[in-house]
């Protein structure tokens, strides 16, 4: 008989396709007073599971994660206790300053969920420039990942 925790685990692809449908991310990094400092953030992911976001390059989650690259994510849904889905992420951040690099993060956040073609894209990106270069990209690469999905009980708990 599995357990409740595996009879809740989300798989890899429903972990992707809830990232992929899902736009707010709670960023946490440890702040330098010993507090968590929790941030609601916007967010894109890639093909290789890394999710991105992006922030004013002196905003203190920039100077948290440059003193302490470990983070922690959450993204969740649900109103109801049988409802409740969320996907848990600890990670290793990277700081990307270079602004193109930090242009696509923006185009690929702006355009999360609709499907553009590349000359939208282009435009797109010619209008996030001018403030990509006052913003940096973070990037977070899962090291592990804990989901649930209440709602594969059935609301038999």
């Amino acid at each position: 008989m599995p357990s409740r925790r595996e009879l809740i685990q989300m798989t890899e692809p429903e972990i992707a396709a809830f990232l992929t449908e899902k736009k707010t991310l709670i960023i946490v990094s440890n702040g330098r007073d010993g507090y968590p400092h929790p941030m609601p953030m916007w967010f894109a992911t890639d093909s290789a599971g890394a999710l991105y976001c992006t922030t004013f390059s002196k905003a203190q989650k920039v100077l948290n994660f440059e003193r302490d690259p470990k983070a922690t994510l959450l993204v969740e849904a649900g109103e109801e206790y049988a409802e409740l889905k969320s996907v848990l992420i600890y990670a290793d951040t990277t700081i990307v300053r270079d602004a193109d690099a930090v242009a696509e993060v923006l185009v690929n956040i702006s355009t999360k969920g609709t499907t553009i073609d590349e000359e939208q894209r282009g435009k797109v990106r010619e209008q996030v420039r001018a403030t990509a270069a006052k913003r940096v990209a973070l990037k977070f690469t899962p090291s592990k990942i804990i989901s649930w999905d209440h709602a594969k009980l059935g609301g038999k708990y």
